[in-house]
């Protein structure tokens, strides 16, 4: 099933593999690409394609050959024909050498040698060889001992000479194996350019002859008896012809014809297309085209980018008539006697190749489509052009993705290639093949590179196979991962720039054999033969010996590849099988799979032996941590060499030695201390480096490079051919193509590209503002970090500490738009510093570097190189070792920022002055404050026997301070009891024993004293507002600790908050202090203002009374308490947090009742109270509320008299002015856990910049990551922009500078409090016991509860709990409460647990201040196991009347003091 995508000529599906599929082939649930996955599309998989050749279509050829004529030493010229037999020849029975043979008389240096010398009986057989066209060549010889194995398939045994003699070559007798040659001889038809045997010769290893190059040797000596020298043969495989010209290739057609800006085309790529040049042939007439030959080339960029291209070159008819007379001589075409007579049944060829270039190295795919780009212009006709072809592929087939891991290409109904995404490696990836590299060298071999390549030695790598050349190259520079090859790297070097051989630098060059059929290789070079699996190298440039390696990992190693070599040989299937469909449907995922688990075992092999090479590098490494000179850069003063030389076993000092002076590990050092691209990939090196132990002798079980299994359901995306043109009516056929050759690019034919809305951008750096770093993790922090999450989540306190240290990491992303937007950008990193130790006091478990990294790229951003060193010292004080991404940010911070002079003479004058300003200032605050003092004296005289009269007044040296916020601020103006005491007779047995039950409750016990007479209940009212409004809780720092009161005012008698807690009834209506509403206090967590946020310590508690005289204009409530429907049950932060999975994508938290998971919510109500002008918008507080109290700041004196009556306005209750009605919003969002949170934040500041976070528009973009911040940085008290940008987002875009966050000068426009409980009651259900407390005591509640209580939560039941909390007899009131409620599922279901019910009903009662909820928790957890012995744990917990698992509990401590109800 094919669904047409719209507006495009092409057809596309996808089809879902997985349990679902109904067998090979099946197209099941196919739909369109366009829909639900065009909304993220890819890059293409081919940016360009090449057409290369000899240039001129119809004009005559040059007579200057453009071919390659490299240098170096001169060979004679190589053979015009190869080797076609092969032959025995006895001259001791007297046969001679036949007709057209060559005998082989001498050795390869000359020497004179005869088989089975001197022995008698011996026939002295000498061989021959024969060269010739007449039959296919010979492509492979072999020595057979008889007897002892069998020959190979495909090999014929030479038995006889051509006299009908015996042709064994081993001396007569009993003890001598009879030894005979073998030989393999090209299928018939092979053509022209098979590959065949050019030469042969012996060679005699006692007289110090070796392998010639580019020569294979037979294993087996020709000259097995006990006489005589041991005798080898050698035979070189090649190419031989004749008659052909030379020239350099050059560009014949390219599309698309513009250049990509971030891409161009580069102009050296036709001459990699053709890399032994554009050649015009002479073959006899009836010679068959060869098989089209593939290779792959690598073009680095200039800053170290690579392109991959892949050619296939084939040969086609070339007209005689753009030859002259001398190039038709050359090429055998005219009589050398009879001059201008041509030579008949002669055909010329010419070659030409045809490419792709892309950024990934797919080149099995590259070899499909160009495979069938050939076959489709040696055919037809056709009804599409080959150009429509070509444009259909580079523009509808996407690299692929996670979103499209499978792509099946159908090119035509009998082509088809299939594209898988590659496996997500933290490895560099490239066009490697180390499968290939083991199988053409061998173990031993393979190692010996591996030394060549690390201590940067001349390399030349040559094959008949192009193809060979590129994956093997590129194998050699990926194994010595993490160092990376900086010399010149041409993987296939074309003959036209075979210069490069004689570079006096280092250099890896792949070249065709063929080179060396006219030149010998240069000395100082070593060239590895990868067709015969040979080293050559000379005496002067020997290499090390691996025993130069260290040890154990050398033996580990090699251990390895030798296990691994044995296996290549069942990996493989034949080409023919992969190109079919069947094969793409079924086998192709378990045979890929095979090659890739195996490809990455050798891979890891080679990554184990670089962990252990370079094992604790980093502790050697020097930072700076002063200003830079200019030798800041040089290795010496980045690493300490001599050290690291000295921690390394003696036996290998050699090849460290030369190792630490290559280029290559300068650049690795220089990248490690200042970071660079690849900082991703050195941080996964480092992981490996504390994985593997060098001491081992056996691998690590668990694999380096982990290799990700396809998942059990995947998506293919079927890509079909375009379509054909339809018939048009009235006509018979559609135009037809036909083709004699590959044509001439039209570029009138070519598919116009479809416009996409979704296309992705070309790879590179993630967009990011340049004035703001993108913090952001590598992918092997992400699994660090998930690893460390799953570790604590078992852990209850480690939990705790985990989430704390995410949150951490969610405010230091928000970090720099938090600095671009202060007013002071110095000031701005140092609270971030402040933040730092603050977390360090904490012992936050951090579960990577970002807070340190970001912190010290902006040092290096805004010029503070002083406070990333200190930054550095910091982490090393706290035992964190800085990775690779880390310690790059720091020292380019330290060598890029400008440092203060270095001058200390006027830095010290001015401190001097400074000082004197300071202490000239010291000495006039006692002044000042003096002054206050008696001003305030006055005002407290004036107003002296109202507030004696009230018992409001706190003097100086009372030994309990009731102005914290608890219940017992409105006792002091509450009536006498009467006479015995509250209703029920507990009273004043209670009373007597207030201070007690307080001491062992909240820690604290007040002395009782005398009590006031009663004051009528208005002046209740108005006393209560006096005590809020002398409260100094809220008062900036500088004003917090209130002056000395003098010592001849009266001290008032205090009463136990316990005697007002049995007396509810009698609270006057009017009265409405912060005590009685402690719960529902306006607690915030921060200084609730834009522009007042301020660092505090961790163990200095904000105040509990905000700033009564004047509300802010915006106030936003949050809260997480959320319901499970499961049980409707309501469960709190703590809880939220301790259900939470340690995953970074679950959203689901544990209800802690039924362990059912669910997805709590985060809800929200904004309360705007500005006056809105005629259009509707809200105003800004200006000039109408300047004489208003701060919020934060102190509140109004009493002789400010204006003020004080205000305060008496009925409209004012526990901070809440109801002059203008205020606006509410509300919603509901997910409450995402902070690991999730983090992930999302960090995925939206990679794709939109951190900009984003500074923008109004963000709590309507991103609701969810907006509440979600805005909660936890409340939470922990952390200054940010979020409460201003709720104000941007009403006001629309802000004044020109904003004002700075942390400055506590300005009045705050927004308060954010943060509940505990619900924000909206559910109207089905029981109201909680603290809110009926309220409610008996008449204290206004923020919100009108609906419903009527249930009759047995009465006064009675809430005096009885208290009671029995007093006097410490908590399991009391638990059974209490059970009986009360009586068993579910017929009694009265609350949705607050037994625990949450008693401890919300304590803290309403006696204030919040005056409860310790870690010693409520311990008598609670006491109560509940002496319950559980009568009543059993299971019904406890059946009836909710457990307390918070360790986990809940730890996260309430970690997190900060409770939150308001």
């Amino acid at each position: 099933m094919f669904l047409v995508h719209e507006g495009s000529r092409r057809r596309t599906g996808v089809m879902r593999r997985g349990s679902q599929s109904q067998g090979p082939g099946h197209l099941g649930d196919a739909v369109s690409e366009g829909g639900a996955m065009a909304e993220e599309r890819p890059p293409r998989l081919v940016d360009y394609f090449v057409v290369a050749g000899l240039a001129g279509s119809g004009g005559a050829v040059p007579e200057e050959t453009g071919g390659p004529e490299p240098g170096g030493p001169l060979r004679p010229p190589r053979p015009a024909e190869p080797i076609t037999d092969v032959a025995i020849i006895a001259r001791a029975l007297g046969e001679e050498v036949p007709q057209g043979y060559t005998c082989i008389q001498a050795s390869a240096s000359g020497h004179p040698l005869e088989l089975s010398a001197g022995l008698l009986g011996g026939s002295q057989p000498t061989i021959c060889y024969r060269r010739g066209r007449d039959k296919p060549p010979l492509v492979e010889l072999g020595v057979l001992y008889e007897g002892k194995e069998h020959p190979k398939p495909g090999f014929q045994v030479l038995e006889t000479t051509p006299y009908s003699h015996s042709a064994n070559l081993a001396p007569p007798g009993p003890g001598h194996p009879r030894t005979y040659l073998t030989y393999r001889r090209a299928a018939e038809g092979a053509g022209l350019h098979a590959l065949g045997i050019t030469d042969l010769c012996l060679i005699l290893p006692s007289k110090g002859e070796g392998t010639p190059h580019t020569y294979c040797r037979l294993p087996r000596n020709l000259n097995p008896g006990m006489w005589g020298p041991a005798v080898y043969l050698c035979y070189k495989v090649g190419l031989a012809k004749a008659n052909t010209l030379v020239y350099e290739a050059e560009l014949l057609g390219r599309y698309p014809e513009q250049d990509n800006e971030a891409f161009p085309l580069p102009e050296s790529v036709p001459v990699f297309c053709l890399p032994m040049g554009a050649t015009i042939e002479c073959w006899p007439a009836q010679t068959k085209y060869p098989v089209p030959v593939f290779s792959t080339f690598v073009l680095t960029g200039a800053a170290g980018d690579k392109v991959y291209g892949a050619a296939l070159q084939f040969y086609e008819a070339f007209p005689r008539a753009r030859l002259s007379e001398r190039q038709a001589r050359a090429l055998g075409l005219l009589s050398a006697v009879d001059r201008g007579r041509a030579l008949g049944g002669r055909a010329v060829r010419g070659r030409r190749a045809v490419a792709v270039l892309s950024r990934w190295p797919a080149f099995s795919a590259f070899r499909a489509f160009l495979t069938f780009l050939y076959r489709y212009s040696v055919s037809g006709p056709h009804r599409l052009p080959l150009e429509a072809h070509i444009s259909h592929f580079m523009h509808n087939v996407p690299f692929p993705s996670p979103q499209r891991p499978r792509i099946l290409v159908q090119m035509s109904p009998y082509d088809n290639l299939l594209l898988c995404q590659p496996v997500s490696s933290p490895l560099p990836l490239s066009g490697a093949s180390f499968l290939q590299l083991l199988q053409s060298l061998g173990p031993e071999l393979a190692v010996t590179l591996l030394i060549a390549v690390l201590t940067e030695h001349k390399l030349l790598v040559h094959s008949l196979r192009p193809d060979l050349l590129t994956s093997v190259c590129e194998a050699l520079v990926s194994m010595i991962f993490p160092l990376h090859w900086q010399c010149p790297y041409i993987p296939l070097c074309p003959l036209v720039l075979a210069d490069v051989l004689s570079a006096p630098v280092p250099f890896i060059v792949g070249i065709h054999s063929s080179y060396f059929d006219l030149h010998d290789p240069p000395a100082d070079v070593i060239c590895v033969d990868l067709d015969t699996n040979t080293l050559f190298q000379t005496e002067e440039k020997k290499l090390l010996l691996p025993r130069a390696l260290p040890r154990r990992p050398y033996k580990v190693l090699l251990n390895t590849l030798t296990a691994l070599h044995q296996q290549l040989d069942q990996t493989y299937t034949r080409p023919e099988e992969e190109a079919s469909l069947e094969f793409l449907l079924t086998d192709y995922e378990a045979v890929c799979g095979r090659r890739a688990r195996l490809e990455r075992e050798v891979q890891g092999a080679f990554l184990r032996f670089m962990a252990c090479l370079l094992k604790g590098y980093r502790a050697f490494l020097r930072p700076l941590t002063q200003a830079p000179s200019e030798s800041a850069r040089d290795v010496e003063n980045l690493f300490f060499l001599q050290g690291f030389l000295k921690s390394r076993e003696r036996s290998s000092h050699k090849f460290y030695a030369q190792l630490l002076h290559t280029q290559m590990f300068s650049q690795f050092i220089e990248e490690c201390s200042f970071g660079s691209s690849r900082h991703a990939a050195l941080e996964f090196f480092d992981s490996c480096v504390d994985k593997v132990h060098p001491e081992q002798e056996k691998p690590e079980p668990v694999p380096l490079v982990e290799l990700e299994e396809p998942s059990g359901s995947e998506l293919t995306v079927f890509i079909t051919p375009p379509e054909e043109p339809p018939v048009a009516e009235g006509s018979d056929s559609a135009p037809l193509y036909c083709y004699d050759g590959f044509p001439e690019l039209r570029a009138e034919l070519f598919e116009p590209p479809q416009e996409q809305p979704g296309l992705s951008p070309a790879p590179g750096p993630s967009r990011s503002a340049p004035s703001s770093p993108a913090p952001r993790r590598t992918k092997q922090e992400m699994k660090v970090a998930q690893r460390v999450a799953q570790k604590s989540a078992a852990v209850p306190e480690l939990w705790a500490r985990c989430l704390l240290g995410h949150c951490y990491g969610l405010w230091f992303l928000c970090l720099p738009a938090y600095v671009r937007s202060a007013s002071s950008r110095v000031r701005a990193l140092h609270t971030a510093y402040q933040v730092l130790r603050q977390m360090e006091s904490r012992k936050v478990v951090l579960p990577d570097e970002v807070c340190y990294r970001v912190l010290m790229q902006l040092c290096s951003h805004y010029g503070e190189p002083v406070l990333s060193v200190r930054v550095m010292l910091d982490m090393r004080r706290a035992g964190i070792v800085p990775n690779t991404i880390t310690y790059g940010y720091y020292n380019k911070a330290v060598l890029e920022s400008k440092w203060p002079s270095g001058t200390t003479g006027g830095r010290l004058r001015w401190a001097k002055l400074r000082n004197v300003v300071l202490g000239a200032a010291q000495f006039r605050q006692p002044l000042r404050e003096r002054r206050q003092q008696e001003q305030a004296l006055r005002g407290a005289r004036s107003s002296q026997p109202v507030i004696e009269a009230l018992g409001v007044l706190e003097p100086q040296g009372s030994p309990l301070s009731w102005h914290d916020g608890s219940l017992s601020d409105v006792s002091l103006a509450s009536e006498d009891p009467a006479p015995g005491g509250s209703p029920g007779g507990t009273g004043m047995a209670l009373s007597a024993h207030s201070a007690e039950a307080l001491d062992g409750l909240g820690g604290q016990a007040p002395k009782t004293g005398k009590r006031q007479d009663a004051v009528g209940t208005p002046r209740r009212g108005i006393g209560a507002r006096l005590q809020q409004l002398l409260t100094p809780s809220r008062r900036s720092p500088a004003s917090r600790a209130p002056p000395p009161e003098p010592s001849d005012l009266p001290l008032p008698a205090r009463r136990s908050p316990m005697d007002s807690l049995l007396r509810p009834r009698e609270r006057p209506g009017s009265t409405a202090s912060e005590s009685s509403t402690s719960l529902g206090s306006e607690w915030d967590l921060s200084e609730n203002s834009l522009s007042s946020l301020s660092i505090q310590r961790s163990s200095e508690r904000l105040s509990d009374t905000p700033g009564l005289s004047q509300p802010p204009p915006v106030e936003i409530l949050l809260s997480s308490c959320s319901l499970c429907r499961a049980c409707d049950s309501l469960v709190y932060d703590e809880e939220i947090m301790a259900g939470w999975a340690p995953d970074d994508s679950n959203l689901n938290t544990t209800c802690p009742f039924c362990s059912r998971p669910f997805v709590p919510l985060l809800s929200v109500q904004t309360l705007d109270s500005r006056p809105c002008d005629p259009h509707g918008t809200p105003t800004s507080a200006g000039a109408s509320n300047r004489d208003a109290p701060v919020p934060g700041g102190p509140g109004p004196v009493l002789s400010d008299r204006r003020l004080c009556l205000a305060l008496d306005d009925s409209s004012v209750c526990n901070g809440d002015t109801e002059s203008a009605p205020r606006r509410v919003e509300g919603g509901a969002w997910a409450y995402l856990s902070p690991l999730v949170l983090r992930k999302e934040l960090e995925s939206l500041v990679e794709n939109e910049g951190s900009e984003v976070l500074a923008l109004p528009e963000l709590p309507a973009s991103h609701p969810i990551l907006f509440w979600n911040l805005l909660w936890y940085f409340q939470r922990l008290r952390l200054p940010s922009t979020l409460p201003g940008l709720i104000l941007a987002a009403c006001d629309g875009p802000p004044r020109a500078q904003a004002p700075s966050p942390w400055l506590p000068s300005e009045p705050a426009l927004v308060q954010v409090r943060l509940l505990w409980d619900v924000l909206t009651p559910d109207p089905d259900s029981c109201p909680p016991l603290y809110v009926l407390w309220r409610a008996h005591s008449q204290i206004p509640h923020r919100v009108a509860w609906p419903g009527t209580a249930p009759a047995p939560l009465n006064l009675a039941l809430l005096e009885a709990l208290l009671f029995h909390v007093g006097f410490n007899e908590v399991h009391k009131a638990i059974a209490l409460l059970l009986d009360t409620l009586g068993s579910p599922p017929e009694g009265l279901h609350l949705q607050r647990s037994i625990y949450r019910e008693i401890l919300f009903l304590t803290m309403a009662a006696l204030g919040k201040d005056h409860v310790d909820i870690a010693a409520f928790d311990k008598k609670y957890k006491a109560a509940f196991n002496k319950l559980a012995s009568s009543l059993g744990k299971e019904e406890l917990r059946r009836r909710r009347a457990q307390m918070p698992t360790p986990k809940a509990i730890d996260c309430r401590k970690f997190f900060g003091a409770p939150l308001e109800c």
